[in-house]
């Protein structure tokens, strides 16, 4: 089931990673998570529906370039621009693809996509103009585990 309007829950995310604005992220006692860093990839997915986002540094200059992609293909694949922010217990991009837009938060802890034995470092929560995404992350620094077999 789908809220009808995403922003209330992207609100309560933002405000779980304790910095919504573009930044460095610091808060009031200096900390902020760093769990991936800057340079690095993030690879974006789930299911019910299936989609996808990568996420990479932009070459040159500031920001990051995603690119989004369903099995649907209703989402130009074409890649757009997005602003990273961090909190002391996430990371957040904001960005905006076809008229729509885009905020992404990345939490760390254990994620299950529901459909393969693997296991994600990241949880992912994404609006996408009136639509709310959720689904797992991992980055080359932290990827995916699969579980053992018996």
């Amino acid at each position: 089931m789908r809220p009808a309007n995403p922003r209330p829950i992207i609100a309560l995310v933002c405000a779980g990673l304790a910095a919504c604005a573009p930044g460095d992220g610091i808060d009031a006692d200096g900390s902020v998570f760093d769990g991936i860093a800057p340079g690095e990839t993030i690879t974006l997915g789930g299911t019910e529906p299936f989609w996808g986002l990568d996420i990479a540094p932009a070459t040159p200059g500031d920001g990051f370039t995603a690119r989004f992609s369903s099995p649907s293909g209703d989402i130009d694949p074409a890649p757009f621009s997005m602003q990273r922010f961090a909190g002391n217990n996430g990371l957040g991009f904001n960005g905006e693809l076809a008229g729509k837009a885009v905020q992404v938060a990345i939490t760390p802890g254990d994620c299950s996509d529901g459909m393969s034995d693997q296991t994600y470092p990241f949880a992912a929560t994404v609006a996408l103009g009136d639509a709310t995404l959720l689904g797992c992350g991992h980055t080359d620094s932290a990827p995916a585990t699969s579980a053992s077999a018996p």
